[in-house]
């Protein structure tokens, strides 16, 4: 009993948002926000998986923060994200969006943690997470934006690439992981064995100075992990550390992924990849263990990944016990 009172989320249905408490562990007394409002990729199945396995396993508190509709239901890339203000106490921001064209009073919450200078851990489509036209009060976040002082939006200034394009046919060649031998010994590599399989399609990945690239990105001439490699393409950069300024003009964590759909989880390693990541921007790189337990908890059978493709009819609170399947079958 004690165990399922601490690990029930506290519900809050009417702002599309869930919590898991978490307990002892190394992320004891942190708490990680994640958005998740994607058309495509299963953000809304992503990000409460990872938030159970750090707030179950680790300690973390975890807030999960879906993009809904007007009847509470999860919307994969709707701009409505309720209960953001969560993010005024959070220790790490961890966004999987999409092309969001979110309310100020909304968007306020995030450009107001940005100027603080939270870190933050962006998950694929994260590098164009908004697309707001000109004029608007927030309209530097946009993908496109072209003002000198915010040049390419949130992607470029945080992330460290906006979107710059697929690389190889996305739903039609897999992604193999493979690690940057000279960082190794990074911590975020810490247990991740090389050759991760993803489903997602490669992205283009342009690193400058201020990153450490991490993993690159392989595409294979099919799905499978045994697809053969398309010797046309020479890996790209995939997985990189770096930092961004706070309006103090202070440096702070950034990691960042160009994969993360909701079936790439299933590989153990590059699961292992991601929380390792969000531990380091965390701050807590000393505690990421090569070994540290990662299993799914509760039932988690990803719905293939596509436009359109989301379970529907599912509201936050059927997430809310951690032990119940992403996504329930409606």
């Amino acid at each position: 009993m004690k165990h399922f009172l601490l690990f029930l989320a506290l519900i809050s249905p009417a702002l599309g948002q869930i919590t898991y408490p978490g307990g002892e562990g190394p992320g004891k007394g942190k708490h990680l926000v994640f958005i998740a409002s994607d058309h495509e990729y299963r953000a809304e199945e992503t990000c409460p998986a990872l938030a159970r396995i750090l707030a179950q396993h680790h300690g973390f508190k975890t807030t999960v923060l879906f993009g809904v509709d007007e009847n509470e239901h999860i919307k994969a890339g709707a701009s409505n994200i309720k209960g953001l203000e969560a993010l005024k106490d959070a220790d790490l921001m961890v966004i999987f969006t999409r092309f969001l064209d979110l309310p100020d009073e909304q968007m306020k919450h995030i450009a107001d943690y940005l100027e603080r200078g939270g870190p933050v851990v962006g998950l694929r489509t994260s590098s164009h997470a908004f697309k707001i036209p000109k004029g608007k009060t927030y309209s530097k976040y946009d993908f496109k934006y072209s003002g000198k002082e915010y040049e390419k939006g949130f992607g470029h200034q945080v992330l460290g690439n906006t979107w710059v394009g697929h690389y190889g046919r996305n739903h039609k060649q897999a992604t193999r992981i493979d690690l940057i031998p000279e960082q190794k010994s990074h911590p975020i590599l810490r247990g991740v064995a090389d050759h991760a399989h993803c489903i997602a399609g490669a992205y283009v990945g342009i690193p400058d100075q201020s990153f450490t690239v991490l993993t690159k990105s392989q595409p294979l001439n099919g799905m499978t992990k045994g697809s053969p490699v398309d010797e046309s393409k020479a890996p790209s950069p995939s997985t990189w550390t770096r930092t961004y300024q706070s309006k103090e003009g202070k440096s702070h964590r950034v990691f960042h992924s160009t994969q993360g759909a909701s079936q790439d989880l299933l590989d153990p390693n590059y699961r292992r990849l991601i929380i390792n990541g969000i531990f380091w921007a965390a701050g807590l790189e000393s505690e990421i263990k090569p070994d540290a337990k990662i299993d799914f908890v509760g039932p988690y059978n990803p719905t293939r990944f596509g436009f359109g493709g989301e379970v529907k009819g599912v509201k936050p609170n059927d997430l809310a016990d951690i032990n119940s399947p992403i996504m329930p079958k409606k």
